[in-house]
């Protein structure tokens, strides 16, 4: 249960766990990763106690990740209408629990785990349980998520994550990015997708490592390329002290987005860390059906990603 004061704080209960030098805080408010430090070096841009999460830091997207079309669609004959809380691009984002409590299931020294139960309503028609598990070992930060349909109609759904990471440099224009993506997706000005474009030689290729430099990213990557256990790993870097941080993905996420915080406000946290999003599918995916993950009646859905410092 809460403290008294925890109760009062933006996000209620403040869930610490560790391992070694390693120190992570989740919150009640939307299982959202507050905090995670490495022998008290940031390894994501996160916020303080007193505050909300901001642009996403750190919060679970679900059951749609990113943006989604005027708030509306239409699956198997019933229709979603959400609140559009993106109302400058005339969309609903991110998303319906990451403003939810999240009861505490189970937690340990090293991990965590917290579940919300998503009644039917206007803007998700359907009964849909979501369980987070997070914990800190000998590979770092692990986060295990999982997602059962307890209506008796199929429903469809979607989940991100939106850690900003950080490898301590003022500007991530002085950081290096490997993205291991074929494609991107292209956005209209509503950041809704238009096509998928290979990425060689474009603006956006990241494939090798390479400075951030002036590069502006909002942008979902595709095609990931995996390693011989099906992750795909993001990476930023550091060279000049030899830090990196990995961002990598099992195979049930099937893109990235990368978000470089150009729009930040306010605007000293422009830029400051770069947004590296696991998603199980692209943004408008309720509307359009690309990659949407379907839940017959009592099904489960799970996934893994993970970050991985490196000093």
């Amino acid at each position: 249960m809460p403290t008294t004061r925890e109760a009062l704080l933006p996000t209620g209960a403040q869930h610490e766990i560790a391992y070694g030098d390693q120190r992570a805080v989740v919150t009640e408010v939307g299982a959202t990763l507050r905090a995670y430090e490495v022998a008290g070096t940031p390894v994501i841009d996160g916020f303080a106690a007193d505050e909300r999460s901001s642009a996403g830091r750190g919060q679970v997207l679900a059951p749609w990740p990113n943006r989604l079309e005027d708030g509306r669609y239409t699956y198997a004959g019933m229709d979603g209408s959400a609140a559009l809380d993106e109302p400058e691009r005339g969309n609903a984002i991110h998303g319906l629990v990451r403003w939810l409590p999240w009861t505490l299931d189970l937690r340990t020294d090293e991990a965590v785990v917290l579940r919300c139960t998503l009644h039917p309503q206007p803007g998700y028609p359907w009964l849909l349980d979501v369980a987070v598990r997070y914990a800190v070992g000998p590979g770092g930060l692990e986060v295990e998520a999982d997602a059962t349909n307890r209506s008796d109609v199929p429903a469809p759904f979607g989940i991100g994550f939106h850690p900003y990471v950080t490898v301590g440099t003022e500007r991530i224009d002085d950081a290096h990015l490997q993205v291991p993506a074929g494609e991107q997706l292209a956005a209209d000005e509503r950041g809704l997708p238009t096509g998928r474009h290979a990425l060689i030689g474009s603006d956006a290729d990241f494939i090798s490592p390479r400075p951030v430099g002036a590069t502006r990213l909002d942008t979902a990557f595709t095609g990931l390329l995996r390693d011989k256990v099906g992750r795909a790993i993001a990476v930023l870097q550091r060279p000049d002290e030899g830090r990196a941080v990995r961002v990598w993905v099992d195979d049930s996420f099937r893109y990235l987005m990368v978000y470089t915080g150009d729009t930040l406000e306010p605007a000293e946290r422009r830029r400051a860390a770069v947004a590296i999003e696991p998603m199980t599918c692209p943004p408008n995916a309720l509307r359009t059906g690309v990659d949407l993950i379907e839940l017959e009646p009592g099904a489960t859905w799970r996934g893994t990603w993970g970050i991985s410092p490196e000093r």
